[in-house]
């Protein structure tokens, strides 16, 4: 893996900063997955419901793994409380099973610290030598793996300076990850609109923190970006964010929420290292200011000429502001 700098390593109490993951994938049951959790890394399992389950104790804490859709979720917990009658009780699991052939079962795993993430690579393995299936399996699989990771910092400074670089990015970090047809086509992973990386991407914007998060949920309202700041929005001023979006469900949380634009899970040539080494791109540009502006700069230029992608697509003209990985 990639060395990340020491000073951007921790977090402001000293303590390492924790990535969290969610892997979502198909072609095998809950149960299978929850076993290949607990022999991988320990602990025990725990039925929730039809619908979901937890592996307990294990070597990094506690792992959830549930079908993806929230309406069954639901049912699945009353059920578990003796809500429903065992009709219900049957016709929800008799849906479940033919959701879980559109909607994509979720690993979501506990915090990590960075340093351990080759660890979790052994998951990823398990998981494929029981069959489970990715992205490119089938055309109906839009399935994603999303990092959450800690900030070294909190205050609005560092959050803009990694949306910026983040920006800066996105095309060559969506190029490397050669994003799916049916993933593009999809609502979860929409890019920010040109007008609004102009907009943050300006060198004079540096606003406050209540300016920042009013300026994005004026032209983001919506979960469904390729790197949601809205759980760390709700956790800096939950009010605010609440206010805005009183529908849409929000996870308040430290981290930012970068989803990745395919699971490729059942390629054995396929690395949750691979996707991580890119983003350090962007940790490495947050901790070079004079690099940052320049490249900002530059990222402006490129879209003030005529038909700016066709002539020279950004993902290439970015290279030579990225870092040696070695």
């Amino acid at each position: 893996m990639t060395a990340m700098d020491a000073n951007r390593l921790l977090r402001e109490d000293g303590e390492e900063r924790r990535l969290g993951i969610e892997i979502e994938l198909a072609g095998i049951e809950l149960d299978d997955i929850a076993a290949c959790i607990r022999d991988t890394f320990g602990g025990h399992v725990e039925r929730v419901s039809p619908c979901e389950q937890r592996v307990v104790g294990t070597a990094f804490g506690d792992f959830k793994l549930e079908l993806d859709l929230s309406y069954l979720k639901q049912l699945g917990r009353e059920q578990s409380h003796g809500h429903s009658s065992e009709l219900e009780q049957f016709a929800t699991e008799a849906l479940a099973a033919v959701a879980k052939n559109l909607v994509p079962f979720e690993v979501v795993a506990p915090p990590v610290a960075i340093s351990r993430l080759a660890e979790l690579e052994q998951l990823t393995k398990a998981l494929r030598e029981a069959g489970a299936l990715g992205t490119r399996s089938a055309a109906r699989y839009a399935f994603g793996v999303h990092y959450n990771p800690e900030l070294p910092a909190t205050d609005i400074a560092t959050v803009l300076r990694y949306f910026k670089a983040y920006l800066c990015l996105h095309d060559w970090l969506a190029a490397r990850e050669r994003t799916d047809l049916v993933r593009r086509l999809s609502t979860f992973i929409q890019p920010f609109s040109r007008d609004y990386c102009r907009h943050v991407l300006d060198p004079g914007y540096w606003p406050d923190q209540d300016a920042f998060i009013d300026d994005y949920l004026a032209w983001n309202p919506s979960r469904n970006r390729s790197l949601d700041l809205l759980p760390l929005l709700a956790w800096l001023d939950s009010d605010r964010v609440r206010a805005a979006l009183p529908d849409e469900k929000i996870s308040k949380r430290p981290t930012l929420h970068y989803r990745l634009p395919n699971s490729d899970i059942d390629n054995p040539e396929w690395s949750l290292l691979d996707a991580w080494n890119d983003w350090l791109q962007v940790e490495s540009l947050v901790g070079d200011a004079e690099r940052l502006d320049d490249l900002c700069r530059r990222y402006l230029q490129h879209f003030s000429r005529l038909a700016p992608q066709l002539l020279a697509p950004w993902a290439e003209r970015v290279e030579p502001w990225l870092c040696d990985p070695s």
